[in-house]
C-alpha cells in the first residue's frame, strides 16, 4: 500500500474487502433461509405453459464449500496483508520475501568471492576467475546499455577507450566503483540563449568542430570562437573539458551523442541529460569489486588486463 497517496486509500481498500466478505455471508444466509413459495415446491414461475422453476435448496457440498471459502479468506486476511495497510500477524511482505531470497543467494555465493575480496583491481584484472565472473556480471547488469563488448553506442559511453567524463585516468578504479554503486547523472543545459542567434549558434558549432580537427567552415569557426566563451565555464577555454564535473573534452574525436553540425546544434539548442542508474542495491560489495575490475580492464592494454 506504499504506492497510495494517503491513508484514505488504505481505508477504502480495507472497507471494500470487508464489505465483500459480509456480502458473501449475507448471501449465504438468505439462500439457506429461502422458503417454498407454492405447495408443489416451485417459485410459482411458469414458462411455455408447463416449464416450472423449482425452489430446491442449494446442495450441502456447495454450501459447505462456500463457508470454507469465507473462513479461509478471513484467516488469510488475519495472517497476511490484504486489509489496506494492515501487515497481518505474520508480518509477511513481498519486499521482505525478496530480501530473504537475496540474502540466501548472497550467502550461497560468498565462498566464490572469498579469495577475491580486498584485492586491487590490477590484480583482479589478471585473475581469470575474477574476469570470468566479471564478464557475467557485466552481461547481466551493464551490457543492455554499453553493449556486450563494452563499446557502447550513441549516448551510451564506450568503456573500452580511455575517455572518461568524470575522472582522470589515474583515479579510474575509484571512479568506476563509485559510479556502479551510486550511478551518475550528466547534464548539458541548453545554451542557445547564452550563445545568441541561430547564425551565432551555427558558428559556435563550427568552432567546436574545429577544436577536434573535424571538417568545418573556417570563417564560421572564427566568428564562433568569441561566443564559445559561454561554453568555456564547463568545457574550458581550450575546450579540453573538466573531468571534475564530467564536462567532455571537445578536442578529441570522441562524440558520445553524435558527430557533425546537426548533433552539436541539437546539444546547444536542447541540452542533454544522461542517467546511469545506481547498482549498489542490486549487487553485493564483492560483486561490485569484481565488476569494477572487469570494467577497468576493458580500457587497459591486453598485457595489463591479462586477457
Amino acid at each position: 500500500m506504499s504506492d497510495f497517496f494517503n491513508a484514505g486509500w488504505s481505508i477504502y481498500i480495507g472497507a471494500i474487502t470487508v464489505a465483500g466478505l459480509v456480502f458473501c455471508l449475507v448471501l449465504l444466509m438468505v439462500a439457506s433461509r429461502r422458503k417454498v413459495m407454492a405447495n408443489d415446491n416451485t417459485t410459482g414461475h411458469v414458462w411455455d405453459e408447463d416449464l416450472r422453476e423449482m425452489n430446491n435448496p442449494l446442495p450441502r457440498w456447495w454450501m459447505g464449500l462456500f463457508v470454507i471459502t469465507v473462513v479461509f479468506a478471513v484467516g488469510y486476511l488475519a495472517l497476511y496483508p490484504g486489509l489496506g495497510s494492515a501487515q497481518g500477524t505474520l508480518g509477511w511482505s513481498s519486499t521482505g520475501q525478496w530480501q530473504a531470497e537475496q540474502d540466501k543467494a548472497h550467502q550461497a555465493m560468498s565462498p566464490i568471492y572469498a579469495d577475491l575480496v580486498g584485492k586491487p583491481v590490477e590484480e583482479l584484472a589478471k585473475n581469470p576467475k575474477a574476469m570470468a565472473i566479471g564478464e557475467r556480471l557485466f552481461a547481466n547488469t551493464c551490457a543492455q546499455c554499453h553493449g556486450a563488448d563494452g563499446r557502447g553506442s550513441k549516448s551510451f559511453p564506450n568503456l573500452t577507450d580511455r575517455d572518461w567524463l568524470g575522472s582522470n585516468i589515474d583515479q579510474l578504479p575509484q571512479y568506476i566503483h563509485k559510479t556502479i554503486v551510486e550511478g551518475r547523472s550528466g547534464v548539458m543545459p541548453p545554451m542557445a540563449a547564452a550563445v545568441g542567434s541561430g547564425d551565432e549558434v551555427r558558428n559556435v558549432a563550427q568552432y567546436v568542430l574545429s577544436l577536434s580537427g573535424s571538417p568545418h567552415n573556417e570563417i564560421a569557426a572564427q566568428l564562433g570562437k568569441p561566443k564559445f566563451a559561454a561554453c568555456a565555464a564547463c568545457h574550458g577555454v581550450d575546450g579540453k573539458g573538466n573531468p571534475a564535473i564530467g564536462a567532455p573534452n571537445l578536442t578529441d574525436k570522441i562524440w558520445l551523442h553524435g558527430w557533425g553540425e546537426p548533433a552539436i546544434l541539437a546539444m546547444i539548442n536542447q541540452g542533454k541529460t544522461n542517467v546511469m542508474p545506481p547498482q549498489g542495491q542490486r549487487l553485493t560489495p564483492e560483486q561490485i569489486e569484481v565488476l569494477t575490475a572487469y570494467v577497468w580492464s576493458l580500457s587497459q592494454s591486453t598485457q595489463v588486463a591479462g586477457r
